[in-house]
């Protein structure tokens, strides 16, 4: 990836193991992908995951302490709580699809159903990609890392611009895409 490395000691100057940290296990990601399925209840998450009582506690916990989910009381009885996703939470579905899709090529052989589809078209989606600041999809060979001021200066020493859809850090603003989407 070019003539640059990453520190690979340091632990704070990337966002890998600040994500790992908060992300990082197996029932994170259940609960997240769980809520991505429109489970909110406790009770349901204990039900549907299978998961232990106490780390299902520890785990939302830990969710809701980093911002990814929120505790809202239920509306028809204000006594029960509701886990909700957060922009922070929804955030994470590219995430998920990445590694979803990663296992179904590279796990077990299995048939999935019901299928990930496009709401619009109900055709399977397409693979998750790297996309450049223009929406090129890249590859291994098209990575480089740079200092952060030279950002934008090509290897002729040209100055790029950036495209519109995705932030300065290469991610697209699936809040952002979500306001635009429902004003449309």
């Amino acid at each position: 990836m070019g003539d640059i490395r990453e520190p690979l000691r340091e632990l704070t100057e990337c966002g890998l193991p600040q994500a790992l940290e908060v992300m990082g296990e197996r029932w994170s990601f259940m609960i997240l992908r769980a809520s991505f399925n429109g489970l909110h209840h406790f009770e349901e998450f204990l039900t549907e995951l299978g998961i232990a009582r106490n780390i299902l506690s520890n785990r939302l916990a830990k969710l809701v302490e980093h911002g990814i989910l929120k505790r809202d009381p239920c509306p028809d009885d204000r006594r029960k709580i509701e886990y909700r996703l957060t922009d922070k939470g929804f955030d994470l579905l590219p995430t998920m699809v990445a590694l979803r899709q990663w296992g179904q090529k590279y796990g077990a052989e299995v048939v999935e159903n019901p299928v990930l589809v496009d709401a619009r078209d109900r055709l399977p989606i397409g693979p998750t990609s790297i996309l450049s600041h223009d929406g090129r999809i890249l590859g291994p060979a098209d990575l480089s890392l740079v200092e952060r001021k030279n950002l934008g200066i090509r290897p002729d020493g040209t100055r790029a611009e950036t495209g519109g859809a995705l932030t300065q850090v290469g991610v697209v603003n699936l809040a952002e895409a979500r306001k635009a989407k429902d004003a449309a």
